[in-house]
C-alpha cells in the first residue's frame, strides 16, 4: 500500500489515486450513516420505545449535530491542520456510533446520534478543504469530482445496504458496522494522509474571528451563489431519497429486489456523470459544465413535474418514471463539483470554514425537502417530482446570481 508522511504536503507531489478513493471513502461516512438505517426506523421505535415516529426525530437528531458540528470543524481544521481534527472527529463518530448499537433507552440513543454527527461533520468539511488546499480551478474540480463520486452514490445505495444487513441481523448491526468503516478510515488516514495545510498558513481560533470569518465568506458573491448551487443540489438528491420508498415500493409496486437494483442503476447514472465531468473538465470551462448539467436537469425535471401532474409518469409506467429520475441524478454529477470548487476560489486560506458553511448550508436546506414531500399528497409520483423540480428551480436562481458574481481568473486554467 502506498504510504505518506505524516509530515506537511508539498505542494507539486500530487495525490495517489489510493488517497483519493480513501478520502472519498471518508466523505461517504456521513451520507452511510444518515440513510443506511432507514429501513430499520420501525425495528429502532418498537426496540426502544420511542413509539410511532420517533425514529425520525432520531435523525433531526443526527441532521442538528451535523449542522452545528460542521461550524466547528472548519475553523478546528484551519487552526490545527486537516490531519489530527479529521481523525479525532472519526474517533468521536467511532465511539458514539458504538453507543447506539448498545444503549436500551431512546433519549440517550438521540444523545449517541447526537454526538455521532458532531463528530462524524469532520468527515464532510474537511475533505473538501484538503482538496482546495492542493488543487484549485479543472485539477481541483477533477479531484472534487472523485470524491463528490463516493458522496453522491453512497446515499443512494446506503438503504440497500441496510435492507441487506438487516436479512442477517438486527438493525444494531447497521450502527457496528459505522464504528468499524470509522476505525477501518483513521488507520488509513494515520497511515496515508499529510497534513496539507502548512503550519504557515492556519489561522489563529477565537469566536469573534470565527463568525467574522463566517459573515466575511458567506458576503462573497461567488461563494454564496456556487454554495447555493451545490445545496440545492443536495436538496434534489434528498427529495429523491426522501420520497423512494413510497414511490417505489406503494406505487410502483416495485419488489426489494427491484427496488434495489434501481438504486443501483440510479447510482451507476450519477457515476457517470461525474466522471464524464471529470474527463472534460481540462477542455471545457467549469462554468459551461455546470450549466450544461443545469440546463439538462431543467428539462428533464420539468418532463417529469409535466409528466407526473398529467398521471403519464407513475404507476403505469415505470420504466419511464425511472429514466426520468435516473436523467436528472445523471445531470448532477455536472453541477455539484464545478459548484463546489468554485464556491471555493477566493477562499484557500481558509478553506475548512468555507467547506464547513457549504456543509451546514447542503445539510440545512436539503434536509427540508423531505418536510415538502411529506406534505404533498401522496399515491403517484407528484410528491418525488415536486421535490426534485423545486431543487432545481432553485439551483437556476442560484446560478442566475453566480452570472453576476466576478468571473474566476485565468489561474484557474
Amino acid at each position: 500500500m502506498p504510504r505518506f508522511s505524516p509530515a506537511p504536503f508539498v505542494p507539486g507531489s500530487g495525490f495517489t489515486p489510493w488517497l483519493i478513493v480513501l478520502l472519498g471513502l471518508v466523505t461517504a461516512i456521513g451520507p452511510v450513516a444518515t440513510d443506511m438505517y432507514l429501513p430499520a426506523f420501525p425495528e429502532v421505535e418498537h426496540d426502544l420505545g420511542g413509539g410511532k415516529g420517533s425514529a425520525q426525530f432520531t435523525l433531526a437528531a443526527w441532521f442538528l449535530g451535523l449542522a452545528l458540528g460542521q461550524f466547528s470543524q472548519g475553523p478546528l481544521s484551519d487552526r490545527f491542520g486537516r490531519r489530527v481534527p479529521l481523525m479525532l472527529g472519526l474517533l468521536i463518530f467511532a465511539i458514539a456510533s458504538a453507543g447506539c448499537a448498545i444503549v436500551q433507552d431512546y433519549h440517550l440513543f438521540c444523545v449517541c446520534r447526537f454526538v455521532a454527527a458532531v463528530g462524524g461533520s469532520a468527515s464532510a468539511v474537511i475533505p473538501r478543504a484538503i482538496v482546495r488546499d492542493v488543487a484549485t480551478g479543472k485539477k481541483g474540480a477533477k479531484l472534487m469530482s472523485q470524491l463528490t463520486l463516493v458522496f453522491g452514490v453512497m446515499p443512494v445505495l446506503a438503504p440497500s445496504f441496510g435492507s441487506l444487513v438487516l436479512q442477517f441481523g438486527n438493525w444494531r448491526w447497521i450502527f457496528w458496522i459505522g464504528t468499524l468503516y470509522a476505525l477501518a478510515a483513521i488507520v488509513g488516514l494515520f497511515c496515508c494522509l499529510p497534513d496539507t495545510l502548512r503550519p504557515e498558513r492556519r489561522v489563529a481560533l477565537s469566536p469573534v474571528k470565527i463568525l467574522t470569518r463566517y459573515i466575511t465568506i458567506s458576503q462573497e458573491p461567488l461563494f454564496l451563489s456556487n454554495a447555493l448551487i451545490a445545496t440545492f443540489s443536495t436538496f434534489v438528491m434528498f427529495a429523491y431519497l426522501g420520497s423512494a420508498p413510497v414511490l417505489f415500493e406503494q406505487v410502483l409496486h416495485f419488489t426489494p429486489g427491484q427496488f434495489g437494483a434501481f438504486f443501483g442503476v440510479n447510482a451507476a447514472a450519477f457515476i457517470l456523470g461525474t466522471q464524464i465531468n471529470g474527463r472534460l473538465v481540462h477542455r471545457v470551462a467549469m462554468p459551461v459544465l455546470l450549466e450544461t448539467g443545469l440546463f439538462w436537469a431543467l428539462g428533464a425535471g420539468a418532463l417529469f413535474t409535466v409528466l407526473a401532474l398529467t398521471g403519464i409518469a407513475g404507476e403505469h409506467h415505470a420504466i419511464l418514471t425511472c429514466a426520468l429520475i435516473a436523467s436528472i441524478t445523471g445531470a448532477l454529477g455536472f453541477i455539484g463539483p464545478n459548484a463546489t470548487v468554485m464556491s471555493f476560489y477566493h477562499h484557500g486560506q481558509h478553506a475548512g470554514s468555507a467547506s464547513a458553511l457549504l456543509g451546514t448550508m447542503q445539510f440545512g436546506i436539503g434536509s427540508l425537502s423531505s418536510v415538502l414531500v411529506g406534505l404533498l399528497p401522496g399515491g403517484s409520483a407528484i410528491p418525488t417530482a415536486i421535490g426534485m423540480m423545486v431543487g432545481i428551480l432553485g439551483m437556476a436562481g442560484a446560478d442566475l446570481m453566480r452570472r453576476h458574481a466576478p468571473e474566476i481568473g485565468a489561474d484557474e486554467d
